[in-house]
């Protein structure tokens, strides 16, 4: 099988040396982790090693042989797969026409489907997919549709496998069952790269750990190394609490929900978020957290029920009124939902408080971009200056212009929808920080998170759902995973009872 080393490599961008003099080995049947911040290199080195990009100092060697890589086919040649974080597939096509897109077997000169069937078949099976082949993409679940990225590597004969952030989108069962197929794969010789934000992981699926630092190669460790050392290679200093929670005297209801209910959705939800307060909703993929967010917010209508801020009722499906009372959301998906990209940081930032800063129906083009600049310096966003693209920086950062752009409009109550995925250690702990700051300043927070020791860690009050309605409310401070998940599925043992 091959192995794959990257020796003394280093990427410049411009006058900036993004990946600075990094050596990587990755061997056959081995999973080779690596760790860093968002930012600290990680990506370029992964680009580097699948043709993507080239290195401008350093080489690549492919089995202890010195190679070039100008280009992805020279990568798949060598062996060389990445299974990307945003999936490479066709929704609208089928399982059996993703595999084989780009390299159609045909016999005289059609498209041999009876061949693409056989040998679909044989290929998802090698990964434990039992699905139809026939069956669209766009029909399976986040995990599913990784497998089938893995099984059309697997089938274009890749010894090298790069796994960037597999796990972000996938339940604790999908997690268990991707790390079984990798434990599968390293029986057969694969060696793998995997990239991951979430430290527990690493020891269940590693062998070894190289740390990155702000493109700086710090150190390979073994994948046992304890979760305290590895967040201080990655992040140069101690994190002492990795959910610095600072809990405040709850004051007036701020958000006041009532019998939310939409069909086949959304059960009869009430809750209270009063000032001051971190409000954790907590349930399983599917129990209905992101529908309530989202109809809080007026992104979705409901059928029944009220929504209230500061008393006042809102009405359904308004977005403008909601801002406008003093609601913000940073969603569950930023780069699509919560940014526009291809627009500058500053253009970003302000997206929430152009209109409300207008002077006489003119923009307020000189004070906006004050308020722009004190709070990207505030908020630490790493970049050159505010005129760069959103699309550009990393997600940790990304996801403080979409906190910054709320708090530039000094909401009453933010919305946070999985908060800190894909999101680093040293940058969560920011995120946590601002989290504080609207607390401490009279506001309040409902925080929906698939991330239970987050729920419990920067919350005050938990409430879990199950498919949708809520099974349970409890103190923090008496919340337990235990309690939680046994909340969690508390609704779907009743049905199991009822049927037997």
């Amino acid at each position: 099988m091959t192995q794959l080393s990257l020796v003394g490599v280093s990427k410049i961008f411009g006058s900036t040396k993004v990946v600075n003099n990094v050596s990587v080995k990755v061997e056959p049947g081995k999973v080779h982790v690596l760790l860093g911040e968002n930012g600290a290199g990680k990506s370029t080195v992964i680009k580097m090693m699948s043709g993507i990009y080239q290195p401008d100092e350093g080489h690549i060697e492919i089995d202890g042989k010195e190679v070039r890589i100008p280009n992805v086919d020279t990568a798949r040649k060598f062996g060389i797969a990445v299974i990307h974080q945003e999936l490479n597939l066709v929704p609208q096509l089928s399982i059996m026409e993703n595999l084989f897109l780009g390299t159609l077997p045909n016999k005289a000169g059609f498209v041999d489907r009876k061949t693409m069937a056989e040998k679909a078949r044989k290929a998802i099976k090698l990964i434990g997919l039992e699905e139809d082949v026939h069956t669209a993409m766009g029909e399976l679940g986040v995990a599913r549709q990784q497998m089938v990225e893995i099984a059309k590597a697997l089938m274009q004969d890749a010894s090298i496998l790069i796994l960037d952030e597999p796990t972000a989108a996938l339940t604790r069962r999908e997690c268990d069952q991707l790390f079984a197929i990798m434990d599968e794969l390293k029986a057969k010789g694969v060696g793998m790269v995997f990239i991951s934000h979430h430290l527990d992981e690493i020891a269940r699926v590693g062998d070894v750990v190289s740390v990155l630092r702000d493109g700086q190669y710090i150190d390979t460790v073994p994948a046992s190394t304890s979760e305290d050392e590895l967040v201080k290679l990655m992040v140069g200093r101690d994190i002492t609490n990795q959910f610095p929670r600072i809990a405040q005297e709850p004051g007036e209801v701020l958000l006041d929900v009532k019998e939310l209910t939409r069909e086949g959705a959304l059960d009869k939800v009430s809750l209270q978020v009063h000032a001051g307060e971190v409000v954790g909703l907590a349930g399983l993929v599917g129990a209905g957290r992101t529908e309530v967010i989202r109809a809080i917010f007026g992104a979705d209508s409901y059928d029944s029920g009220s929504v209230s801020v500061c008393g006042k009722k809102l009405q359904k499906k308004s977005i403008a009124q909601s801002i406008e009372a003093g609601l913000g959301l940073v969603p569950e998906d930023r780069r699509t939902q919560g940014l526009i990209l291809d627009a500058s940081v500053a253009e970003n930032l302000g997206l929430a408080t152009m209109l409300s800063t207008a002077k006489c129906g003119f923009a307020d083009l000189a004070g906006q971009r004050r308020r722009e600049n004190e709070t990207a310096q505030k908020l630490r966003i790493r970049m050159a200056n505010v005129n760069q693209t959103a699309g550009s920086l990393s997600g940790g950062n990304q996801q403080k212009i979409v906190f910054g752009k709320w708090s530039m409009a000094n909401v009453k109550v933010l919305l946070l929808d999985e908060p800190t995925r894909g999101v680093d250690v040293g940058a969560r702990v920011e995120i946590y920080d601002l989290i504080n700051e609207i607390t401490a300043n009279g506001g309040a927070v409902l925080m929906a998170s698939s991330d239970l020791p987050e729920v419990l860690g920067m919350s005050d009050k938990v409430l879990v759902m199950s498919e949708g309605r809520i099974t349970g409310h409890m103190p923090a401070s008496k919340a337990t995973q235990e309690k939680v998940m046994a909340l969690a599925v508390s609704h779907m043992d009743d049905e199991n009872d009822n049927e037997h």
